[in-house]
C-alpha cells in the first residue's frame, strides 16, 4: 500500500516540479532541449540526491524511466507555443503557476524523502528523514537555478527551506503515532500551507 501511495505522491511531485522547472527556462528564452534538461534536472534531481544519501544506488529514477519520461512530457508541454505565449504575456500568471507548482513539489517531495528513507532504514530515528525529507524537497529547486544562473530560491526566497524542515518534521513525527498515509499527508499539507503564507505576507529569514 505505501508503494502505491509513494509512486502517486511522486509522480504528482514530478509533474509540479517540472512545469516549475520548464517555466524558469522558458522564462530564460530556452531551447526545446534546455527546457527539457531544467524540467527533469528539476523534477528528478531532489530525488536522486536522496536516493544517493541512503545508498539507494543507482536512484530510483534510472531504475524506472517512468518519472523521467513524465518530466520530459511535462516539459514538452511547457514548450508549446501557446503555453510560451501566456508566458510572455502574463508574467503575473507566470509568477503564479510557478509559486503553486514549486509549493506542490516541494511539499510532495519532502514527505516522500521522508517515507522513502522510512522504508530503508525504519530504524533511523527523527534527523535523518528529516535531513533525507528536505534534501529531497529542496534539491530539485537547487539545482534548477544553479542551471538557470540564478542564486537558489532556497537561499534568498522567504521561508522555503524552513517550510521543509517543518513539514519533514511532522510527517517523521507523526510517522508511527497515525500510519504513514495520514503522516505523509498531514506534512505535505504543512509544508504547502507555511509556503503559501510566507509568500503572501512576505515571511523571511533575517539575512547579513
Amino acid at each position: 500500500m505505501i508503494d502505491i501511495i509513494i509512486f502517486i505522491f511522486e509522480i504528482i511531485g514530478t509533474v509540479a516540479f517540472a512545469v516549475s522547472g520548464a517555466f524558469v527556462a522558458v522564462e530564460k528564452k530556452m531551447d526545446i532541449l534546455g527546457v527539457m534538461i531544467m524540467g527533469l534536472t528539476t523534477a528528478i534531481g531532489g530525488g536522486a540526491l536522496r536516493d544517493i544519501l541512503i545508498g539507494n544506488i543507482p536512484p530510483q529514477a534510472f531504475k524506472d524511466p517512468i518519472y523521467a519520461v513524465v518530466a520530459a512530457l511535462t516539459s514538452l508541454v511547457v514548450f508549446w507555443p501557446k503555453m510560451r505565449e501566456f508566458v510572455n504575456r502574463h508574467k503575473d500568471g507566470f509568477d503564479r503557476v510557478l509559486l503553486i507548482m514549486d509549493t506542490l513539489g516541494l511539499g510532495v517531495f519532502t514527505v516522500v524523502g521522508v517515507a522513502t528513507c522510512k522504508q530503508i532504514e525504519p530504524g533511523s530515528g527523527l534527523f535523518l528523514p528529516i535531513f533525507v525529507g528536505t534534501i529531497t524537497g529542496v534539491g530539485g529547486s537547487i539545482l534548477r537555478d544553479v542551471l538557470a544562473g540564478n542564486t537558489p530560491y532556497v537561499f534568498v526566497k522567504h521561508f522555503y527551506a524552513c517550510a521543509s524542515i517543518i513539514g519533514a518534521i511532522f510527517c517523521a513525527l507523526l510517522w508511527h503515532e497515525t500510519g504513514n498515509v495520514i503522516s505523509m499527508v498531514v506534512g505535505a499539507a504543512v509544508v504547502m500551507v507555511l509556503r503559501l503564507l510566507a509568500a503572501h505576507f512576505r515571511w523571511k529569514l533575517p539575512r547579513a
